[in-house]
């Protein structure tokens, strides 16, 4: 589905975030393969309408490259998009030629190295569903929709504390430069560009392909346990950080406003020692999507409902659970619930698809040092309460250290995931703004850093104190891209932070 189109934010800390249309716009090339010609582009937020100079429907290497020539030849800027499910303008740009990379997206799976080379534009949902059921994604968001280049350009995180972020499970990535050429970067080859590449929001060069790991697909018995919040950091050290066995695992916290952020289920997704079967079942899509979408969209309706909705997770949902691996008589416990490794991550969440009026849901995710875990959650459920939030759904996660350019995490961290909903007319987006910069102060403070690909609602301060390494970012940027070819409304704004504060 298409993004929501609900307008646009204005402004970064006060700067204007809309540019003047060039004084002249050439003709469009008829040897491109156009799929909008002028028009407008939004991304998940649906709060970033943003008019475009055009869209090409890439499908091969060649539709970059003559896109790329012709860009330069005109003097347009170029930006890369997918699925557009940031939401800050990361994809697009005010009269930029955007690049949709969703045509790219072939998969080529190789049994004998446990890799994958796929298209930038392919998605996670496509390649599970060619890989499976010998093998899974190493690395992947916990959610399937989203593109491969895009996931690299953030460096995305998922449900595998052991395999970590993207980063660590890409063996190779084949990138177009500004200039045209093309080179292969690694962690031992180019491996400057690589480290800017990954996590460096598509301003380093084109994506063409990446060699991901695979690992073997593997069953795994699934369970929940409800704990209070403030015991989750004793848990993780007791029972998650040292188990082999444990594939998968993430917490959801309450959003009920009686115990806001107070308990936690968690999920697991631990191993067991049983063989996949051979009439193994195709991946399927999540069941009860129309009661899942109806409980997310009642609790924006007031305390009541979101308590509702923490009774349904943590009670009910429990009994309905889908199970999809068959038990043999070889297998010991003949009531446990098997899925395989691909099934938690098969989902491309349609029940979160938000289609009511005047409104919009919001992710936010702060990381923090582990050690700051009482303090970050005491924090948030203080700041949530008193801007009166309205918090659809809490999750934690867990990283550790990237050696990128501009990493979230520099040591061994916890993640808080938010999913906000918020009214999109001048007040709705005034609250957010407060409440976002509440978030990041809380999360500052704790010696954490917060997440780019969101809205743009943060200071110069803010931005600078989270991410030093940015003004020695954009420099490499310039060097790379000596004539900004590679742009978004992301980048441009916060260029302008950087640069105001800097020559402050």
């Amino acid at each position: 589905r298409a993004p929501k189109d609900l307008g646009r934010i204005g402004d970064l800390d006060g700067r204007q975030l809309a540019a003047e249309p060039p004084p002249y716009a050439p003709p469009h090339d008829p040897k491109l393969p156009w799929s909008m010609k002028g028009g407008e582009l939004n991304d998940a937020s649906g709060l970033s309408r943003t008019p475009v100079y055009g869209v090409v429907a890439v499908r091969s290497r060649d539709d970059v490259g003559n896109a790329l020539t012709f860009a330069k030849a005109n003097k347009l800027k170029i930006a890369m998009a997918a699925v557009r499910h940031s939401m800050g303008g990361h994809a697009f740009d005010d009269h930029a030629l955007v690049l949709d990379m969703r045509g790219l997206n072939s998969i080529e799976l190789d049994t004998a190295t446990k890799t994958v080379r796929v298209g930038a534009g392919a998605t996670w949902h496509d390649i599970q569903n060619a890989i499976h059921p010998q093998f899974a994604v190493k690395a992947m968001q916990s959610t399937d929709i989203f593109s491969v280049g895009g996931s690299i350009s953030v460096n995305a995180h998922g449900m595998d504390h052991h395999a970590g972020a993207l980063d660590g499970s890409i063996r190779s990535l084949e990138i177009m430069l500004a200039d045209g050429s093309v080179t292969t970067c690694s962690r031992t080859l180019n491996a400057e560009l690589f480290r800017h590449v990954v996590g460096g929001y598509g301003l380093f060069g084109v994506i063409l392909s990446a060699e991901l790991e695979v690992v073997e697909n593997a069953v795994y018995e699934t369970s929940r346990a409800l704990i209070g919040s403030d015991a989750f950091p004793q848990y993780f050290d007791e029972r998650i950080a040292g188990d082999n066995g444990l594939g998968l695992f993430y917490g959801h916290l309450s959003t009920a406003t009686g115990n806001l952020l107070d308990e936690m289920v968690v999920y697991r997704y631990d191993a067991v020692e049983d063989e996949l079967p051979e009439d193994f079942p195709a991946l399927g899509a999540p069941g009860m999507v129309g009661l899942k979408r109806f409980i997310l969209n009642l609790s924006k309706y007031g305390s009541a409902f979101r308590s509702l909705k923490w009774y349904v997770e943590k009670t009910l949902e429990p009994k309905f659970e889908s199970c999809t691996v068959p038990r043999t008589a070889a297998m010991a416990e003949g009531e446990a619930c098997l899925v395989s490794r691909n099934d938690p991550m098969h989902d491309s969440v349609p029940y979160l698809f938000n289609d009511l009026k005047g409104e919009t849901d919001i992710l936010h995710e702060y990381f923090f040092p582990r050690a700051a875990y009482p303090s970050m959650i005491a924090g948030a459920r203080k700041i949530m309460l008193e801007h009166d939030a309205n918090l659809l759904n809490a999750s934690v996660r867990v990283v550790d250290a990237a050696d990128i350019a501009l990493p979230y995490a520099t040591e061994p961290a916890f993640s808080l995931v938010l999913y906000i909903n918020q009214r999109t007319d001048a007040e709705g987006n005034a609250r957010m703004r407060a409440l976002t910069r509440a978030l990041i102060d809380l999360t500052i403070q704790n010696g954490g850093r917060f997440f780019l690909p969101y809205q743009l609602h943060y200071t110069a301060g803010q931005l600078l104190a989270s991410y030093p390494e940015l003004p020695s970012f954009l420099e490499a940027k310039r060097q790379y891209d000596p004539e900004e070819v590679f742009v978004s409304t992301f980048y441009r704004g916060i260029s302008q932070l950087v640069e105001g504060a800097t020559a402050a």
